[in-house]
């Protein structure tokens, strides 16, 4: 596959919290950054998301009374599954992990900022309407297609992969540079997803 400089790899959330070890860890979350940080090497643009969340966020099953982790509560905005306090604002698990090659990025979006809703897209909140900017700033640029990598791949990269295809970007996953939560079905029902919304699934070597 041939990369053009109006492409970008869009690295969503390698943070702590999500690698092995972490409050949320994704099974060999890991496993993806030397992929990653090889991939970095072949393009001119990278962009970096990072989830940031206050200690008080409306997620967090935490400060939600009586739900437990990974249980399903009706928002404002819709459904919401509550999850382990994770990537909390300044401590160690929001950070990115310690291998990964930061320095190529010339943009971190952070998203899942305002305590009462949350982000899994790199380009909305969870009420599909709050922009974090990004499209903005991929049309600022010329960027038209992203090549999404990093975690999961069932959420965050799901619907940030989406959403780009949505807003009229050209939009690829790379499955071996992804790792998925598979919480209940939820990466096959990704996968399904994928295919229905015009996102293509490659792997590292087709690069």
């Amino acid at each position: 596959m041939r990369i053009s400089e109006t492409d970008a790899l869009l690295v969503i959330d390698v943070q702590n919290d999500f690698c092995p070890g972490g409050a949320l860890a994704v099974p060999n979350g890991d496993l993806v950054v030397p992929i990653i940080n090889r991939l970095m090497d072949r393009f001119s643009h990278v962009i970096l998301t990072q989830d940031w969340h206050p200690a008080d966020h409306s997620s967090f099953a935490s400060n939600q009374s009586g739900a437990a982790p990974y249980s399903t509560i009706s928002m404002s905005y819709g459904e919401q599954i509550v999850w382990p306090e994770h990537c909390v604002q300044g401590t160690r698990g929001a950070g990115f992990h310690q291998d990964l090659n930061t320095d190529r990025a010339e943009l971190i979006v952070r998203k899942g900022f305002r305590t009462t809703i949350d982000s899994y897209s790199a380009f909305f909140e969870n009420d599909r309407k709050t922009a974090t900017g990004l499209a903005g700033y991929l049309r600022d640029r010329n960027l038209k297609r992203l090549i999404c990598v990093g975690l999961a791949t069932d959420f965050c990269v799901r619907f940030s992969a989406e959403d780009a295809r949505r807003l009229g970007f050209e939009s690829i996953v790379v499955e071996d540079a992804c790792r998925a939560i598979d919480l209940q079905g939820s990466l096959t029902s990704a996968l399904s997803s994928f295919a229905a919304s015009d996102v293509a699934i490659v792997t590292s070597i087709d690069f």
